[in-house]
């Protein structure tokens, strides 16, 4: 699995210049996640992770079936936000699996 980490190993190899968010000190607000999601290839749904966080904070998939359920649980909760995600003009993927971002960095 490839983590944020890696995956600007991987930007760096390609020669793709990067900016790294620190999400966690610098939450996105709601607009940043809807800028954000506007981009995204992925399903909105998906940039949330489903992780222990996710079931301690008690929320089910029904918390998170519409964009704008996904933009107030990450606005809410930064820390559910899937990672690596990549940005690259007007695009951007869920870096998972890792497969993804070689092809995303090629096109």
């Amino acid at each position: 699995m490839l983590d944020s980490r890696a995956a600007v190993e991987r930007l760096d190899d390609a020669h793709v210049e990067a900016e790294v968010v620190d999400y966690l000190r610098h939450p996105l607000d709601a607009a940043a996640l809807g800028g954000l999601l506007d981009k995204l290839e992925d399903p909105p749904t998906d940039l949330v992770r489903r992780d222990a966080h996710f079931a301690e904070l008690g929320l089910t998939e029904a918390d998170v079936e519409t964009r704008e359920q996904v933009v107030a649980v990450l606005a809410e909760h930064p820390r559910l936000l899937q990672r690596p995600v990549l940005v690259k003009g007007g695009r951007a993927i869920i870096g998972r699996p890792k497969d993804r971002v070689a092809a995303f960095l090629a096109e």
